[in-house]
């Protein structure tokens, strides 16, 4: 049993729930994809109630150690992103 969804997968099931192609899905899906990325690139915050909420993450510069040498290496500052489960989701998870 495959426990992974992909893509492909999720665009059918999204055409498949909305009776739609799977090209107008496809398209959907990338909208999607690309408002959240475009919003997360102005740190800004994604707000969906009940599934949850995308933000941008700073981490700060810091010290590490390349683990072939073992000499210490600046490790530069970045942003990262991040998902926090809603209440709905993380209900539906566990009924």
């Amino acid at each position: 049993m495959d426990l992974n969804m992909t893509k492909t997968e999720l665009v059918a099931k999204i055409a498949a729930d909305s009776e739609i192609t799977t090209k107008e899905a496809d398209a959907a899906l990338r909208a999607l994809i690309g408002a959240i990325t475009d919003t997360l690139k102005a740190e800004e915050e994604v707000s969906l109630v009940g599934f949850g909420t995308f933000k941008v993450t700073k981490r700060a510069e810091r010290i590490g150690r390349n683990p072939q040498t073992g000499q210490q290496m600046t490790i530069p500052a970045k942003n990262s992103p991040g998902f926090k489960a809603g209440k709905l989701l993380k209900d539906a998870l566990n009924t």
